[in-house]
């Protein structure tokens, strides 16, 4: 038992020096490896520097540990899943609120963008090209910003305008006067109106007219208005004239007191005109005129004889002179000499 116990005490002396470096070698490599298990990283928030001290791996993890709270609308560089080395240098950029009032509605939201337009396109907010903003698209974003977008529509409207016809009103020597008559009816016209029409968030703002087209043209109205005077004659007919005038009325006969001529003669009862002179009380019957002033084949009404026709002419019919015709020298002195207005029919 004393040999044994003699040899165990001398082979524990002779290994001492072996098992002191196996410590000392542990201990330098747990000691490198929390040397390298340490870092130093600077932590910038909004332009704020942190400097932080740590054993974590992982962003996500140092940030927890620093009580960084990091939401997911703030901007991490590099990503907060990434790991981290040391020396590291980490930006957060924190989301700011923000509303935007655009389609009638208000949109609150958070973002940590750099400016307006960045913002749009991350929230996926359309502006379109003739949209307004305010303010301006490279505005900074700032906490509580209030952005207001108005939709801006241009559009071409068009519609129909009728146009109104003219009622034309034209002189007719075929009807009395006081009377009209439709020649043609009117017809109503169309043109078509183009606007470039300006709308702000659904509101019209300005109209203006760019364009006019006549599609259809209107068509007059043609009414024809009696010029013909009326005179009743002692037969109780309605006659139509177109004028009236003045005269010394005198009478003759074919006999030779008025003309000259006897019965036999051959000239005998013919007027100027070739034709045989005649009074006829159903009829036209013969006057003498100035041709000056009442053309032969004219036809007249004279108050007091009747309906004459102009187709002889004398010597003492001068101006505003007739010379009416009777078959005999009694009537034709009977007449005598008057001042009447005689009237011109049509």
């Amino acid at each position: 038992m004393l040999e044994k116990l003699k040899g165990d005490f001398k082979n524990y002396f002779s290994n001492a020096p072996k098992a002191a470096f196996i410590v000392i070698l542990f201990s330098l490599c747990v000691s490198v490896t929390i040397i390298n298990a340490k870092k130093t990283i600077v932590v910038v928030i909004d332009g704020k520097r942190t400097q932080i001290t740590t054993f974590r791996s992982s962003l996500n993890s140092v940030l927890r540990d620093s009580n960084i709270q990091v939401t997911q609308k703030d901007r991490v560089m590099p990503r907060i899943e990434n790991p981290i080395e040391n020396g590291d240098k980490i930006y957060i950029k924190k989301a700011v609120d923000v509303s935007v009032d655009v389609d009638g509605q208000e949109i609150k939201l958070k973002s940590s963008e750099k400016n307006i337009s960045e913002m749009l396109k991350a929230e996926k907010i359309i502006l379109n090209k003739n949209d307004k903003i305010s303010p301006s698209e490279d505005k900074e974003l700032q906490d509580g910003l209030k952005i207001a977008i108005t939709r801006v529509d241009e559009k071409v409207e068009s519609k129909i305008q009728y146009l109104d016809y003219t009622t034309v009103m034209k002189n007719d020597d075929s009807l009395e006067k006081g009377t009209t008559k439709t020649i043609q009816d009117g017809t109503t016209g169309s043109k078509v109106l183009s606007y470039k029409v300006n709308y702000e968030n659904g509101k019209e703002i300005s109209r203006n007219l760019v364009e006019e087209t006549v599609t259809q043209k209107p068509v007059d109205k043609i009414v024809a208005v009696g010029t013909l005077g009326v005179v009743n004659s002692n037969r109780g007919e309605k006659l139509l004239y177109t004028n009236s005038i003045k005269v010394r009325a005198t009478a003759y006969s074919a006999n030779f007191s008025s003309t000259g001529k006897n019965p036999g003669d051959l000239a005998f009862g013919i007027t100027s005109t070739g034709k045989r002179a005649k009074r006829t009380v159903s009829g036209f019957s013969s006057i003498a005129v100035d041709p000056r002033v009442i053309p032969l084949g004219t036809k007249l009404y004279i108050p007091g004889y009747g309906c004459a026709i102009a187709e002889d002419v004398g010597g003492a019919i001068k101006g505003n002179s007739i010379d009416v015709y009777f078959d005999t020298d009694s009537e034709a002195l009977k007449w005598g000499v008057k001042s009447i207005s005689v009237y011109i029919l049509k």
